[in-house]
């Protein structure tokens, strides 16, 4: 396995967001990575810097008018009278407003699903390192170069749709190299079909909305109930895709309090989804905010569970990216990390 980190990732760091009302500190910081690739360097494994692979793999799945928001839009806050340190909306568009404004402010509002993805003075060069981070981990993999890799990317990515962020994230890494790898798996010779199984406690929003219309890419999620969970809009087990891509969209929510042995009973079953589709490459979005000591407590799995995920990803013999998402026990993450790798060493 090849484990991929792009030094740029840690250049994004909020102090804070809104949440219930309450400006708090931002859980997604770089200190999420740190421990992460200190886990990696406790194995004794390269992490290597990805190169630069342009606009092309952002610009596959995200708009032109959502990348240029994105690049320009610190700079044109921080030129407002009394702006404040990072970028939160303080509006939203709706079904009922549909003109694309020309201002920052309204610009914002626009492409920012909500109060949880606050964009500062280093979110577009990170977001910028966490594509390249997925698209080389994807080449890898794709090209028959690796069986599989890691893409160590942060911010996660899966609730970033085609042009709006949400939820911390900003371009949807999971997407990234799922469009990536499709030419690639051709000109292998491969099924040119790529399943994406998302096993972060939240839906994947982001990574549904950019393929819900389509067939060769088939998503799998399970996740919290979006009853009582972000991102509350989307994630219900009645969303199955659209036109040519109906049935290729697969939602398992699950009650809050979940134990291990039913997320890991449902993973068989997505896997079983995964394998009837019959991908040239499956890409993992990764969280461990499913831990019991998550400060989301939303599902129960044991760092040694983490272990059985990792064993049942990799018995399942696809050519496999592994895109990291979420999860914010920051003391817990590498060795979640670490029982995850085990794991999936032992099922190879």
């Amino acid at each position: 396995m090849r484990f991929i980190f792009a030094e740029a990732q840690l250049r994004h760091r909020p102090p804070t967001f809104l949440v219930r009302g309450q400006i708090k500190p931002c859980p997604e910081k770089p200190e999420r990575a740190q421990a992460l690739l200190a886990s990696l360097k406790a194995r004794g494994v390269t992490v290597e810097e990805p190169p630069a692979y342009g606009a092309g793999p952002r610009a596959a799945v995200h708009s032109p008018d959502y990348l240029r928001f994105l690049e320009t839009a610190y700079a044109r806050w921080s030129a407002l009278p009394d702006a404040a340190e990072v970028i939160i909306p303080n509006v939203h568009r709706n079904t009922d407003m549909a003109e694309y404004p020309q201002g920052i402010v309204g610009q914002a509002g626009w492409h920012m699903a909500d109060t949880a993805c606050p964009i500062g003075p280093g979110t577009w060069e990170a977001v910028c390192g966490g594509a390249d981070t997925a698209a080389h981990a994807a080449t890898l993999v794709a090209s028959g170069a690796e069986r599989a890799a890691y893409a160590l990317c942060r911010p996660p990515g899966h609730h970033a749709s085609r042009d709006m962020a949400g939820g911390f994230c900003y371009i949807n890494n999971a997407a990234v190299a799922a469009q990536a790898m499709l030419p690639l798996l051709a000109a292998q010779g491969k099924a040119p079909r790529v399943a994406v199984l998302d096993v972060d406690v939240h839906h994947g929003n982001g990574t549904q909305a950019i393929f819900y219309e389509r067939d060769d890419v088939l998503v799998v999620s399970i996740h919290g109930d979006p009853n009582n969970f972000y991102p509350w809009f989307a994630g219900y087990a009645h969303e199955r895709g659209r036109g040519r891509g109906q049935g290729c969209n697969l939602n398992i929510p699950l009650p809050m309090g979940t134990e291990e042995s039913t997320f890991l009973d449902m993973v068989d079953h997505a896997l079983a989804q995964v394998a009837a589709f019959g991908p040239g490459a499956l890409v993992l979005s990764l969280g461990f905010d499913t831990f019991v000591g998550d400060p989301l407590a939303f599902f129960k799995v044991t760092t040694p569970g983490f272990a059985a995920l990792g064993r049942w990803i990799s018995a399942a013999k696809h050519p496999t990216v592994l895109v990291q998402e979420g999860g914010y026990d920051c003391d817990a993450l590498a060795a979640n990390l670490a029982s995850f790798l085990d794991g999936f060493a032992e099922g190879a």
